[in-house]
């Protein structure tokens, strides 16, 4: 990849004022940069990416591949090359809790699963795009006028520097984000709640792992001085690399020695001699967006691209862009607000156990023994435990989270004046579909042509779509005419009994919420813009209202 990194640029540098000119400027290329460049190559627009990195992330990163994840992974074509190198969930489904690999275990409770190989699949496709991408190039600084950004970046290798016209920026260079600090931008909130040491080591632990498969296992110790236990490993490659987190106190610098973290996962093993290779190490403070899902910054690079592309093809106008935050900022909140939820629930555990800080080991161990006793006070203590680990699916099964975003207050949204419906189950934990507008799609298995396809997969990449039922057909004229009209394809699917794609199971019955006489209107994002419930006196008047106000045509 290396001859790559700085080849084949989309913009055009001008020999007077040596500025390269693009229609977006990408700070960062992790994965949220790597998507967007990406997408955008796709969507036929023109974009620099910049990293001050040297090439993608050297050791693993985010352990975690959602279901709505690999619903993008699969518009953008690139699923079957994540699952090439991905670890299936059924090797990892679980997450292990004891005081050392090779103890026996205090917990377990399912979950998710490992990898990092995901950068490399994006770069190698965004290069299949002719996607300009360039690693060890820095931003130094960045305005904005009435034209757009204009920013000067510096090659770290070289130390020359260039600047990039561009219409629009995107920031996607993580926490300790340049383009916050060079344009004032303010955060809310602790920017970060503990430090923490990152060692990728090489162990062959199959022995202790093998029969209990799990993306993490959690390791907590009598006496332990920190929040959320000893330490962690996670799963890189069953069962012989891994991740070791462990806290350390801000006021002392941790050692950061080969020799200390061999020793220090050693103690987590349970074995003083375990044969341990250190791959990589490092120390950041665990930044709110780290131990939030890092798939939801992907899913903003998917939520802009198809905005972006309409705007600069001259389809849509500037305040499409304004739904961006009114989108996405509610969802980023409600992520990090039940990330540190979810902390806090991790630090019950130990106290669960019967450990406190700076207990002695033998009195740590003797309350931990006390747990399989035969007598009503720990009985009460074996459900308080059975409590606490439940507890941790608000952390690692969040389905409510990850696939029940809805977006309320969204310009890019056309709503029909009625509430969303009432959560009926818990809205952390449980997903509960619908269709009202500002909802994702909901999922449904339909028959066409004779094979089984989901109602998210009818829809090619980046395109709008409209879906009627048997009564549909006066929105298909509406649909070809406000296409007609706003040069925007709007391709009509029809979607329900005996229909072209048929719902067999009746499913798609109950989902749709509307009658067969009404209509949905799909974004390329695939959440609903816009809905009718039964047909209206003018279709073509309803439809051209809808599409006009998402796109912010007068």
């Amino acid at each position: 990849m290396a001859s790559n990194q700085n080849e084949s640029p989309n913009g055009q540098a001008s020999d007077k004022d040596d500025i390269i000119e693009t229609d977006v400027l990408i700070v960062g290329a992790g994965v949220t940069g790597f998507t967007l460049s990406l997408l955008l190559a796709d969507y036929g627009v023109k974009a620099l990416t910049v990293a001050k990195h040297r090439g993608t992330a050297p050791s693993p990163r985010a352990h975690i591949t959602n279901q709505r994840t690999v619903e993008i992974f699969r518009d953008m074509g690139i699923e079957q090359d994540i699952h090439a190198v991905s670890t299936p969930l059924t090797a990892l489904g679980n997450c292990v809790m004891s005081t050392s690999m090779t103890a026996p275990e205090i917990a377990r409770y399912s979950c998710y699963g490992a990898g990092n190989e995901l950068e490399t699949v994006l770069l190698a496709r965004a290069h299949e795009k002719h996607a300009d991408i360039r690693f060890s190039t820095a931003l130094v600084a960045i305005e904005q006028d009435e034209e757009g950004v204009l920013a000067t970046v510096r090659e770290r290798l070289t130390n020359a520097e260039y600047r990039v016209r561009a219409k629009y920026a995107y920031g996607a260079d993580g926490g300790r984000t340049a383009v916050a600090d060079l344009l004032g931008f303010t955060f809310h909130g602790d920017p970060g709640l503990m430090n923490m040491m990152t060692c990728w080591i090489e162990v062959d632990l199959a022995q202790y792992a093998a029969h209990r498969p799990a993306c993490m296992y959690w390791i907590v110790r009598p006496g332990n001085a920190f929040w959320v236990g000893s330490g962690t490993l996670i799963t890189v490659k069953p069962f012989k690399e891994w991740l070791m987190n462990r806290q350390y106190d801000a006021a002392d610098e941790p050692d950061m020695s080969e020799e200390a973290v061999i020793e220090y996962a050693r103690s987590l093993i349970g074995i003083a001699d375990a044969p341990v290779r250190v791959k990589d190490v490092s120390k950041i403070r665990w930044l709110l967006v780290n131990i939030a899902w890092a798939e939801f910054l992907l899913v903003d690079a998917y939520n802009i691209a198809w905005k972006l592309a309409l705007v600069l093809s001259g389809h849509a106008e500037d305040q499409i862009l304004d739904s961006y935050s009114q989108e996405r900022q509610p969802v980023g909140k409600q992520i990090v607000d039940a990330a540190i939820q979810a902390l806090y629930n991790m630090t019950r555990l130990p106290e669960a156990l019967g450990f406190r800080r700076g207990q002695l080991e033998e009195e740590g161990n003797a309350a931990l023994a006390a747990l399989g006793a035969d007598d009503p006070d720990a009985e009460k203590r074996r459900a308080e435990l059975a409590g606490v680990v439940k507890l941790q699916d608000r952390r690692s099964n969040a389905l409510g989270v990850q696939l029940g975003q809805r977006y309320s207050n969204s310009c890019a949204v056309c709503y029909d004046g009625t509430p969303f419906p009432a959560h009926q189950r818990d809205s952390t934990l449980f997903y509960e579909p619908t269709t009202h507008p500002g909802a994702y799609l909901p999922h449904v298995w339909v028959e066409h042509e004779g094979r089984r396809i989901s109602t998210l997969d009818i829809f090619p990449f980046g395109t709008f779509g409209l879906i009627v039922g048997v009564g549909g057909g006066p929105f298909v004229a509406a649909a070809q005419q406000v296409a007609q009209e706003t040069g925007i394809a709007i391709p009509v699917y029809d979607v329900g009994s005996r229909c072209t794609y048929n719902d067999v199971l009746g499913e798609w019955r109950t989902a749709c919420e509307i009658s067969d006489r009404g209509a949905l209107l799909v974004r390329p994002d695939r959440f609903v813009a816009w809905r009718s419930v039964d047909r209206p006196s003018d279709p073509l008047q309803a439809l051209r209202s809808a599409v006009c106000h998402i796109l912010g045509l007068k």
